[in-house]
């Protein structure tokens, strides 16, 4: 296993190399200029002329071939220097970790939402199949993908302002400084979220429930006499969770990367805003940055399932 954990490491670096090079490219090659963003000031209404378009671009170092902005900013990287931003006097480190926490702290929770809901309603499905609870736990599932997570988290905010009279804060307050206050800005953001993923997780156990439960072994330890929910736990369940740690891991890479609407919708200073704000921006620094970063975390989650798989079954190998 250490063997393997090794290689995968190793094979981080080319592809998080060819990932910097695909951003890279692709933010020279997009219509736009942050120098003539800057110039034009944040309304668009100042005029400037080309020299000093020229001069500003000159400073900021995009007048230089391509390769050679590239190989500036992967030496900065490789040296824990991230640079700092085009458009607003702030380095990108700064940058990354005051929204980074935003987006992780709602990803986590959404996703443990969706798990505490998701694996007893699959469970339950599974057990219960073709009976009236499982065709009304089905149509709940079904509900939650077919509204996608933007329109769940539209229908929050307007019942609780036309029913309870109430808006959720739209002012960032810290976890640390004020957990209650912290919770009320990422409860409905991660419940829209959550209900969205759960719909997914729990039909994927519901179906891999079903799978394990015509297995021999498992007549086999019904017959010796074990209880129903030591069959279920310690027998069914385990081998059920394969597939659907997969589909966790791949979602919380999708929370991470992918909640820029939840994110504006309930005005929350996390990497999908900021994201947002850099690229209409041109601040190629940050965007680069968040890029690389998602990069990161999604290879991290994979090496992770893998490590996940060889505990929950002790048949897989990679040596």
């Amino acid at each position: 296993m250490q063997r393997y954990v090794i290689r995968r490491l190793v094979l981080f670096v080319p592809t998080l190399l060819l990932v910097s090079l695909i951003i890279f490219t692709v933010l020279r090659i997009v219509p736009g200029d942050v120098a003539a963003v800057i110039l034009s000031g944040p309304e668009g209404e100042r005029h400037y002329t080309q020299e000093e378009l020229e001069q500003v671009r000159s400073q900021l170092g995009l007048n230089d071939p391509i390769y050679v902005q590239y190989g500036r900013w992967i030496w900065q990287f490789l040296s824990v220097d991230l640079g700092s931003s085009l458009f607003k006097n702030v380095s990108v480190s700064e940058e990354l970790a005051s929204r980074l926490p935003v987006t992780f702290e709602l990803a986590l929770i959404s996703l443990l939402i969706s798990l505490v809901v998701a694996v007893p309603l699959g469970i339950i499905m599974g057990m219960r199949q073709d009976t009236w609870t499982d065709y009304v736990l089905r149509v709940v599932s079904i509900g939650g993908l077919t509204f996608p997570p933007f329109w769940t988290g539209s229908l929050i905010i307007l019942g609780l302002v036309l029913v309870f009279r109430w808006m959720p804060p739209v002012t960032w307050v810290n976890l640390w400084e004020d957990p209650w206050g912290n919770l009320q800005l990422l409860i409905f953001p991660a419940l829209a979220l959550g209900y969205f993923h759960a719909a997914v997780i729990s039909r994927m156990v519901r179906s891999t429930m079903l799978e394990v439960l015509r297995q021999d072994y498992i007549r086999t330890a019904r017959a010796k006499g074990l209880r129903e929910w030591v069959v279920l736990m310690r027998h069914a369940l385990r081998n059920a969770l394969l597939p659907v740690v997969t589909i966790a891991s791949l979602q919380l890479g999708s929370l991470l990367s992918g909640s820029v609407v939840m994110e504006w919708l309930y005005t929350l200073p996390g990497m999908g805003s900021g994201l947002i704000d850099s690229l209409q921006n041109r601040d190629y620094p940050i965007v680069q940055a968040f890029i690389v970063l998602i990069a990161v975390f999604l290879l991290a989650i994979n090496l992770a399932v893998d490590i996940v798989y060889s505990w929950l079954d002790p048949r897989i190998r990679y040596e």
